[in-house]
């Protein structure tokens, strides 16, 4: 049943929910290291909940979970410190946890390293909607997991790649929290960035009646992103009968 709290009241809950569901996991190598934005960077997230995230939502997209350079830093999905400063005007500090990975250290926005598949979503976002409140009436962008994992070499370890004796707890809390998500923000569309979201998306919202889709994740490790991902995902979108402004 949908919830009767007001909806920054129930998103803030489903924040502390999935933080706390998520706390006492464990990952062995190579895992070393497990970053939780949801906790040292929970005030800028709770901030970019409670400015954009006011249901109903015509569109959820959902990526994978939060990037080092990206999320781990701003608490923002996606989010590439500049985007995060300038565009969406998010300038809450972070306290860095206790144990993080010399080469991965967590600097808020101070961080001076660039988020590149950030940098091109909130791009693509700002040259097509122009402003936050335009893209926001009818979009919002999350991600399915909330954990930023790091190998001892610092190099990123994505979550499609854990044994299934700990991708299986994971990933039934990261389900629940995603349906929680669509409960709250009522969208017509939930779309995946990249593939991973999309498989996961459609296990999770197997009963449900909206609309699922997939869009090209902005990853500069993908060739094909690497030349006009802004085109690519915009046809992507419009082809699912979302209106997107530009051209």
């Amino acid at each position: 049943m949908p919830t009767t709290k007001p909806w920054k009241a129930a998103a803030t809950d489903w924040v502390r929910a999935l933080s706390r569901r998520t706390s006492d996991l464990t990952f062995r190598a190579p895992v070393t290291h497990v970053y939780r934005p949801l906790d040292y960077a929970g005030r800028p997230h709770l901030n970019y909940l409670a400015t954009y995230g006011r249901p109903p939502k015509k569109c959820l997209l959902i990526g994978m979970n939060p990037g080092p350079w990206g999320m781990a830093q701003t608490g923002v999905p996606f989010g590439e410190v500049s985007a995060v400063r300038d565009w969406l005007r998010i300038s809450e500090s972070v306290r860095p946890p206790a144990s993080q990975h010399p080469a991965r250290p967590i600097h808020g926005l101070q961080c001076t390293r660039n988020e590149v598949s950030g940098a091109r979503l909130w791009g693509w976002a700002r040259d097509r909607f122009r402003t936050p409140a335009r893209f926001f009436r009818d979009y919002f962008v999350g991600n399915y997991c909330p954990l930023c994992f790091m190998e001892s070499s610092g190099r990123n370890f994505t979550p499609d790649r854990l044994p299934a004796t700990e991708a299986a707890p994971l990933f039934e809390i990261c389900d629940d929290a995603l349906r929680g998500l669509v409960e709250l923000m009522r969208p017509k569309y939930v779309v995946g960035i990249g593939v991973f979201a999309e498989r996961r998306i459609r296990i999770a919202l197997a009963d449900s009646s909206v609309a699922i889709g997939r869009i090209l994740h902005p990853s500069p490790a993908s060739p094909v992103a690497n030349r006009g991902w802004d085109a690519r995902a915009t046809r992507e979108l419009r082809e699912m009968g979302l209106d997107i402004p530009g051209d």
